[in-house]
């Protein structure tokens, strides 16, 4: 049984709304986020009483303050908030221009970052509370170079989680900051990068969102910092940097 109000932006579709399905059937009541209406409407009937649903982007500053007002309001306190927004680019790094960056980092980042801030006064006065931020694999390994400016914005969610959790825990130890980060996962990201690119749903290795909605349902029951969906992943972002910086010729 989840005990816990859970706000989870990008909820619409693909992981968001397959934690919010997974949380509802365990108790938990949820604030499901996104611009689209319909869609946003599907998913809270599919969670059922439990469910909230607020059309809002993400992307705004004033309107993740509506959320946050609004699911107060609602619920009387929030307990956890899933940044769940993100979407691809799918651009060699040499080709970016300046809109590819300020779009993906629009999204990627800044999205993150208000929920971040604007939740964060009311965690501080209830002395606790949980945000969990989506990342992905290629914010820890960039491995596919055309997803390069992708992989930079999770990147720097990936080091924007850390420094929140480290100054907000010297005051206010009971508020976690937790990072997710699956690899390939068979949903709509792929079909709605910007500039296109290869489905995800056809991709080798993916994962369903149910899978990785079930590790993200854990992390809220268990608060872990640091999680990734598949195992062996942790091994192999080690491997990787272990051999960076290694001298490929042959000794002699």
């Amino acid at each position: 049984m989840i005990d816990k109000v859970v706000v989870i932006t990008g909820a619409s579709g693909g992981i968001g709304a397959a934690v919010a399905e997974q949380l509802c059937r365990e108790g938990a009541s949820v604030v499901l986020v996104a611009r689209r209406n319909d869609a946003l409407d599907d998913v809270a009937r599919r969670c059922g009483p439990t469910a909230h649903a607020i059309v809002a982007d993400a992307t705004s500053r004033e309107e993740v303050k509506r959320v946050v007002a609004a699911a107060i309001a609602k619920f009387g306190r929030v307990d956890v908030w899933i940044n769940n927004v993100g979407q691809g680019i799918t651009r060699m790094p040499s080709e970016l221009t300046d809109e590819d960056v300020d779009e993906v980092m629009r999204v990627n980042v800044k999205s993150a970052l208000y929920g971040m801030q604007e939740i964060l006064p009311h965690f501080k006065a209830r002395g606790d509370g949980h945000v969990i931020n989506i990342s992905s694999m290629l914010g820890r390994i960039p491995f596919a170079v055309f997803r390069s400016a992708y992989s930079a914005s999770k990147f720097f969610l990936n080091a924007l989680t850390d420094v929140f959790r480290a100054e907000v825990q010297q005051t206010h130890p009971g508020i976690q900051f937790s990072l997710v980060s699956p690899g390939v996962v068979r949903t709509e990201f792929g079909r709605n990068a910007r500039h296109g690119g290869p489905d995800s749903r056809e991709l080798p290795g993916s994962q369903s969102a149910e899978e990785v909605a079930a590790v993200i349902v854990d992390v809220v029951k268990t608060r872990r910092p640091d999680v990734y969906t598949r195992p062996g992943a942790a091994r192999m972002v080690a491997e990787h940097y272990a051999n960076i910086g290694e001298d490929p010729r042959p000794a002699g």
